[in-house]
């Protein structure tokens, strides 16, 4: 972790088929809530994600460092061990759809253009393959080798929760995290060879692939591009290599730190059937400044229930999850957030959902 806090840095067998390996994973009619940012498989948590009334669940393998997860960071997952992973879930009573972030481990030199990236790519797209096969429709990546960088993780909010919060002007001129400063006309080289190579395999695994935009979308940290930093290098993203099988993991929060149009986003991507899955956060500022704040607040960058009618208005029929949440009072540890306000941000996206629906 920086000293300003970076944060989260972050065999295929021809027995096993689709059909017998098939679950209940299929996308519903209308959207609708889960849980997300899963890191581990306490029994307990899995319980409380159930008696919030969800059902739908998605994980973060972002990084294999402290977490009990079944899944090699060095070799392809396979069927049986994706499909064990998937009924632990579903034995809980909940639904897999998807994995929100997979580790760098499967394709970083790829971003870098490093020595053995094809290698790298090899285990990604077995791996995608194997998802495939274990029903499991939903995988999320982001191009953003430092993972998500905050200046603080101690804003006080409503009530003196603590959420997090970052300043560009201090870590503008942070040196360089890797070996060198590196170019845009670099990195959208590599992504295009990235993108050319996985998704003929998510394809044919029908496998979703959703890319999440750099966070904070700054347009350079730690000499590393933040490429994927507002609507026209989004956009950019998505027309690079078509394919139905490419669309956005839609952060919210994010996108709303970008000082973005939401509804003009949503309703863009949206009827171009990129919308796979959305984070829920909301947040106060927008680059150079801001912070996370409660998905109620008043000062909150974006009306909630004017953002669930839009992707209502655009036909989006998947998952939102809260993304990054407060940490209230007596909160249990989870990622950027804790039990109490995770279970809030539920309570309340499932009330709205309730209202727009009678509407």
């Amino acid at each position: 972790m920086h000293e300003v806090s970076l944060l989260s840095k972050a065999s295929k067998l021809n027995t096993v088929t689709r059909d017998t390996v098939s679950a209940d994973t299929e996308i519903g009619r209308t959207m609708r809530v889960g849980v997300g940012q899963i890191r581990d498989l306490d029994s307990d948590r899995l319980r409380y994600i159930k008696q919030l009334g969800v059902k739908d669940v998605s994980v973060v393998v972002s990084s294999f460092s402290g977490t009990d997860f079944p899944l090699s960071d060095s070799a392809p997952w396979s069927v049986e061990e994706l499909v064990k992973f998937r009924n632990h879930f579903r034995d809980a009573g909940l639904r897999l759809v998807g994995f929100e972030i997979v580790p760098l481990e499967f394709y970083e030199k790829t971003i870098f253009d490093r020595t053995g990236k094809d290698q790298q790519l090899d285990r990604f797209k077995e791996t995608i393959r194997n998802i495939g096969r274990a029903d499991i429709p939903l995988v999320g990546y982001y191009w953003l080798p430092d993972g998500v960088w905050r200046t603080s993780e101690n804003k006080s909010v409503r009530g003196g929760a603590k959420t997090t919060a970052f300043e560009l002007d201090a870590v503008a001129n942070a040196p360089p995290t890797h070996d060198r400063e590196y170019t845009e006309a670099e990195f959208w080289e590599n992504y295009e060879y990235f993108l050319k190579e996985v998704l003929p395999v998510a394809e044919d695994a029908g496998v979703k692939l959703m890319l999440h935009p750099n966070d904070p979308p700054a347009e350079k940290l730690g000499g590393i591009p933040m490429l994927f930093r507002s609507f026209e290098t989004i956009k950019r993203a998505m027309d690079l290599v078509p394919s139905e099988s490419h669309g956005l993991l839609f952060c919210l929060g994010t996108w709303a730190s970008m000082g973005a149009d939401l509804e003009k986003a949503i309703r863009h991507f949206g009827e171009r059937d990129k919308l796979f899955f959305v984070h829920f956060r909301n947040v106060v500022g927008s680059v150079p400044s801001f912070h996370e704040t409660f998905v109620d607040d008043s000062d909150g960058y974006f009306d909630s229930h004017r953002i669930l009618s839009v992707l209502q208005e655009v036909g989006f029929d998947g998952v939102m999850t809260p993304d990054h949440v407060p940490y209230m009072v007596g909160e249990d540890d989870w990622s950027l957030g804790g039990y109490r306000g995770r279970g809030f941000t539920v309570g309340y996206l499932k009330g709205q959902l309730d209202v727009i629906n009678a509407e």
